[in-house]
């Protein structure tokens, strides 16, 4: 398997630094070779979205994606409203900051069935295309581990996303392939390669699956800290056809706990000796 040489491909998410603001985010990875950066939205609250995008720009920094909407189930009528304004909302802050995509968690209601949760997910996505068309921004459905579904997400697998994308059947609807939540899946290559005939492979998240797993949501481990065979699923994926960035996605309170620039480059070192 071929190995990463540099970091032209590495982006990562705020949120893997969790103890930095925005603005420590952009400059501390622009100060460290890192040129990409997925930004989650809570950051942005109170803040000056122009000042921001203008801070990207001193920094030469690509926003690779706006993290997160979704969460569209829910037996509320006025909730499912809400929910969609708020997507609406992660859409033009995505414009404001240059970002292509929104990458969506679809969301479960544990109080109504699977199926339920599923159909108002596709509801939901298909309510935001005109906008998702006139703004030109892409939407990304992340698949979660199936020990999301009771209130995260009611799709649970990459063969699940890619029968939504087909139904919805739109060029702003593709898929997050997060080796987290996916690895275990026997039907993983195959629906990779089906959703790359697609051209439906938005975005790839990487990290690792620590055994034992202390957290299962914020245990993750840098790569090569666990048992993902991160490289082969990234072959996977680039055959395929997906020629975008390794997005570095970590929530781990063992390594928010260390300093973050010594963290940083740690990451770095894991990116290029097991993505």
């Amino acid at each position: 398997m071929r190995s990463l040489t540099n970091y032209s491909k590495l982006c990562v998410h705020t949120q893997t630094n969790k103890p930095w603001t925005i603005e420590e985010c952009i400059t501390q990875y622009a100060a460290a070779g890192v040129s990409a950066i997925s930004i989650w939205r809570h950051l942005l609250e109170g803040k000056d979205l122009s000042e921001i995008k203008e801070l990207l720009i001193k920094n030469q920094m690509e926003v690779v994606a706006l993290v997160r909407g979704g969460f569209f189930p829910s037996v509320d009528d006025k909730q499912r409203a809400l929910v969609l304004e708020d997507n609406r909302l992660a859409m033009e802050q995505a414009t404001a900051l240059g970002a292509p995509q929104v990458v969506l968690v679809c969301g479960a209601d544990p109080n109504q069935s699977l199926k339920v949760s599923r159909q108002q997910i596709k509801e939901g996505i298909i309510a935001l295309l005109p906008q998702a068309e006139q703004l030109g921004v892409k939407l990304s459905i992340e698949p979660l581990h199936p020990m999301y579904a009771g209130d995260k997400s009611a799709i649970s697998s990459l063969g699940q996303a890619n029968d939504l994308c087909e139904e919805i059947d739109s060029p702003w609807v593709g898929v997050a392939i997060d080796v987290y939540h996916l690895w275990w899946d026997d039907q993983l290559e195959k629906e990779i390669y089906r959703c790359g005939k697609s051209d439906n492979i938005f975005a790839f998240h990487v990290c690792d699956w620590r055994v034992p797993t202390i957290d299962f949501l914020t245990d993750r481990g840098l790569m090569g800290e666990g048992c993902i065979p991160v490289k082969q699923i990234r072959e996977w994926v680039e055959k395929a056809g997906f020629d975008g960035y390794n997005e570095v996605e970590v929530f781990s309170e063992r390594l928010w706990a260390q300093d973050q620039k010594l963290y940083l480059e740690h990451i770095k070192k894991a990116y290029l000796n097991h993505s």
